[in-house]
């Protein structure tokens, strides 16, 4: 009997934001395939029986090409498995969702997705950032910084003309680039701007500053996410100009999640065996 496949959004790291039906389903898996970003404590909520694989990959570092992830998932879940493919976020945002969902109707493989909270979401949460204003910002606009060699180049002028809150989901170490873009674009040297790193983690640090400095942005733990519009300005002081400088950097609270979880299990990054399972 074939299997399933569930494209499940881990949310931005805490464990509490992980929905009811994501949290179910990884205590019922039987293989999770995971990005290398999801945190310890949501990947011990998985039980000690199922097999865990870390299909993800960092800036710099070699990992599981794509094609290979699309195998696993179509491989395990011909042999009779409930595959997990845990993403952070959302997965259908920046997450390679569509690919994933071509290669499984291709292989005519039952799949299911499970929204997550997406990263900007969680971020903003966590920083009391509101996206949006009625008076300032009618709009929120997503951004990846990193796209394929042959992905068409941003309208930066056509972004700047919305006047939104523009969110960059992996900024990488472009920030002077970016600032730049969206300065020849028209947008104000003073627009404020926060580099959240590991937004609603233990270990979440903000940094505040202006486009004219986002150059000078210290380089956070991944993954960050970069903020930019007038909406900062109302959320509260650390983000008003006169409080942004040089150093403007803060932790923020920590998480309050407790959960009872299972043992730990010994990761892999490793092809896991597939046995087919009788029908």
């Amino acid at each position: 009997m074939t299997g399933k496949v569930y494209l499940v959004g881990a949310g931005p790291g805490d464990p509490e934001l992980l929905t009811l039906k994501a949290a179910r389903l990884l205590k019922q898996a039987d293989v999770v395939l995971h990005d290398d970003l999801i945190g310890k404590r949501i990947l011990g909520l998985i039980p000690s029986h199922a097999q865990v694989v870390n299909v993800g990959k960092r800036c710099g570092q070699k990992g599981a090409g794509q094609d290979e992830i699309n195998f696993l998932m179509v491989t395990l879940a011909v042999s009779g498995f409930q595959v997990i493919r845990l993403k952070g976020g959302d997965p259908l945002i920046f997450g390679r969702a569509g690919e994933e969902i071509a290669a499984l109707r291709r292989a005519n493989i039952e799949f299911e997705i499970i929204p997550g909270i997406t990263a900007a979401m969680g971020a903003a949460s966590a920083a009391q950032i509101p996206l949006t204003d009625r008076h300032s910002a009618h709009a929120v606009v997503f951004l990846t910084g990193h796209t394929t060699h042959n992905a068409a180049p941003t309208n930066w002028r056509a972004l700047v003309s919305l006047r939104a809150t523009i969110v960059v989901y992996m900024p990488g170490r472009e920030y002077t680039d970016i600032a730049g873009k969206l300065q020849d674009a028209g947008l104000s040297e003073d627009t404020s701007c926060a580099v959240i790193s590991r937004a609603t983690t233990a270990e979440e640090q903000v940094y505040a500053t202006s486009l004219k400095d986002l150059g000078d942005a210290p380089q956070l733990p991944a993954p960050t996410l970069l903020v930019i519009g007038e909406v900062l300005r109302h959320a509260g002081d650390r983000f008003s100009p006169e409080q942004i400088g040089p150093w403007n950097c803060w932790p923020s609270r920590q998480s309050s999640f407790e959960m009872t979880t299972p043992s730990p299990r010994p990761e892999s990054n490793q092809l896991p065996e597939i046995e087919e399972r009788e029908a």
